[in-house]
């Protein structure tokens, strides 16, 4: 199927982002994943509540939270803006939202297989010498190695379809933000756009499925790799 630019506009620009959001939020979802997962400190359960928020919040909430802390009259927006980085209106705001939103959901699969490998043999690696980032390193994050890779695809999946906390921060603007879920609600806004819309929704399904099934090829090779 041939795209049309504004398919393959939105196509691309929602693969960009959506890889954005994993490859910045990828390395902070490991680490509370395994601090959650491994170490008990005061305020746990108030870090994972927060952690999960965005998941039980509308997205709407989220994104109208986030224009309120980073827009031009939020507290962080100026200072944003006078770094040249503003994210309320711009791709990059796209790719925090996202971020956001999805974060749970890393968090989640990532933590639940740090919890699957076996703390004996960590404390095996420490008995014989290990620095506890040798062990992360070379025991858990290995083992742990098919959750994470999971989490990272099912967060990118989570990306893609964002809508709601996209939309309030961003507004749908072309070529700048307007993702394929804000194009194909932008097209069934206009009469004589069914068949347009179709061919979104359609191509929406086909990339998301996509990303399921090589999120579970991948799991399962992993769990060849380590044995798991």
């Amino acid at each position: 199927m041939t795209l049309t630019p504004l398919e393959a506009e939105a196509l691309g620009l929602s693969l960009r982002v959506a890889f954005l959001a994993v490859l910045g939020s990828l390395p902070v979802g490991i680490g509370i994943g395994w601090l959650l997962a491994r170490i008990e400190f005061p305020g746990k359960a108030l870090l994972d509540g927060l952690v999960h928020l965005p998941l039980v919040l509308p997205p709407v909430v989220v994104g109208y939270l986030m224009l309120v802390l980073f827009g031009r009259g939020g507290p962080l927006g100026p200072l944003l803006d006078g770094l040249g980085v503003p994210l309320a209106f711009t791709w990059r705001g796209a790719v925090l939202a996202s971020a956001v939103v999805a974060f749970p959901l890393m968090v989640r699969a990532i933590r639940l297989s740090v919890e699957a490998v076996e703390p004996g043999l960590e404390e095996a690696a420490r008995t014989l010498g290990a620095s506890p980032r040798r062990v992360f390193f070379t025991v858990t994050l290995p083992l742990a190695a098919p959750g994470v890779i999971a989490g990272a695809i099912l967060a990118f999946a989570r990306s893609l379809s964002e809508f709601g906390a996209t939309i309030t921060f961003v507004s749908s603007i072309p070529s700048e933000t307007r993702t394929l879920p804000l194009a194909l609600y932008g097209l069934v806004q206009v009469p004589g756009q069914e068949l347009a819309a179709a061919r979104l929704c359609g191509l929406s399904v086909t990339v998301a499925f996509l990303t399921l099934l090589a999120s579970e090829w991948l799991a399962r090779r992993m769990r060849r790799r380590t044995g798991a």
